[in-house]
């Protein structure tokens, strides 16, 4: 054979599906229904139109500028887009709730090519192949990939029977192995999120010598951020995307809040992988969306409303769907099987995902679109149950 023998341990990530033979109302892959702000376009357009010759140089490879924008959009937010209140003229504070007892600096953020490369590093940097590290059984379904592509053994602890995360039991698993934890929060594919509280409870039970990985990626959407709890606990780091609630999935940005020192060791993996991980153009990009968060915020308040309407609109089918805390629903219906489901609203016209995994195999997940999109959805639904 010419390829190595770890290939034939690899099991890739399946993202959802992207159709090339029609046209889709595609509700499959959590990504957000609105473009970005037109002041991100028109950045990203004159800055090409401006600067050609940028493209034939080199990128800052620290991408400083993008961490201090990060940062600053942090302090303003409280980490939480949909709660954020947005003044008249267009500034921004964080709700009381999400208020940081500190300021963020850009020595705490470090940025890659979309949060699963970041998440990469960090399984490399933070995951010994010699320990298990704790993960729930159903959640971001690329940490087993991970784990796999760096030959880490990892302990997948069963959800309650509610389908939440089960932490007295990943407590004592982490203190059994050894190793670290990580979870999303709120989780993947259910939709449940901790508070914030739940998380520190945890913290203060788990290994401070371990790291405790929190992802973000959805918390913007009615989560609690943890990124208060960063005072307290250094062994604490948390993963972010600019893919969800900043309108970027095409634009691959990602992020961690964390300590400088916890930083400086992600750094140290990037540099002996890949020095230059944001292009350019990304960098200006993230630049200009983290200045304009009074955008954002009303993107993720009209996603998490939507989202709310369709609970209701499915609850009152006949419909069990978990209460999310994200962009997208969970759901299962006793009269259809979710493959089923599936396929027939794909013959309608509209993408949502279903999972073949065992245990969840019944459920779809449904991201939320445009208020349009749902009300044609409820349509296809009401012809379907």
């Amino acid at each position: 054979m010419i390829t190595s023998s770890r290939m034939s341990a690899l099991h890739p990530y399946v993202p959802g599906e992207q159709p090339k033979d029609r046209v889709y109302t595609k509700l499959n892959a959590n990504e957000n229904p609105y473009a970005p702000s037109p002041k991100v376009i028109k950045a990203v357009t004159d800055f090409i139109t401006a600067n050609p010759q940028k493209l034939a140089l080199y990128p800052d490879p620290d991408s400083n500028e993008l961490h201090a924008k990060i940062a600053d959009m942090i302090n303003k937010t409280g980490g939480v887009l949909c709660r954020a209140h947005v003044a008249p003229d267009g500034s921004v504070t964080p709700d009381e709730s999400d208020r940081i007892p500190f300021t963020v600096t850009p020595d705490m953020i470090y940025t890659g090519n979309g949060s699963d490369e970041v998440l990469s590093f960090v399984f490399y940097a933070f995951f010994d192949s010699g320990k298990k590290f704790v993960m729930p059984q159903f959640t971001y379904s690329f940490y087993p990939v991970y784990a796999g592509f760096y030959d880490i053994p990892m302990d997948q602890v069963p959800l309650n029977e509610d389908w939440t995360l089960n932490t007295e039991e990943m407590l004592v698993r982490v203190k059994n192995n050894g190793g670290g934890m990580i979870f999303a929060n709120p989780n993947a594919p259910t939709s449940l999120a901790l508070t914030r509280e739940q998380v520190r409870q945890m913290l203060l039970k788990a290994n401070p010598d371990k790291i405790f990985i929190v992802d973000e990626a959805y918390v913007d959407f009615g989560g609690e951020s943890c990124i208060p709890l960063l005072k307290e606990f250094s062994n604490l780091l948390i993963v972010r995307t600019f893919s969800k609630s900043l309108c970027a999935a095409g634009m691959r940005l990602g992020y961690v809040v964390a300590s400088p020192e916890l930083i400086n060791t992600i750094t140290t993996v990037k540099n002996s992988v890949n020095h230059f991980p944001l292009d350019a153009v990304a960098q200006v990009a993230g630049c200009t969306a983290c200045e304009n968060p009074d955008y954002y915020a009303e993107c993720a308040r009209k996603v998490a409303q939507e989202r709310d309407k369709f609970y209701n609109f499915l609850k009152s089918r006949g419909f069990y769907v978990l209460e999310s805390k994200t962009n997208f629903l969970f759901a299962r219906h006793p009269s259809i099987g979710g493959e089923e489901l599936y396929r027939r609203v794909k013959e309608k016209g509209f993408l949502i995902r279903h999972f073949a995994t065992p245990g969840i195999e019944e459920f779809v997940r449904i991201t939320v679109g445009t208020a349009e999109q749902m009300e044609g959805l409820k349509k296809v639904f009401e012809e379907i149950i």
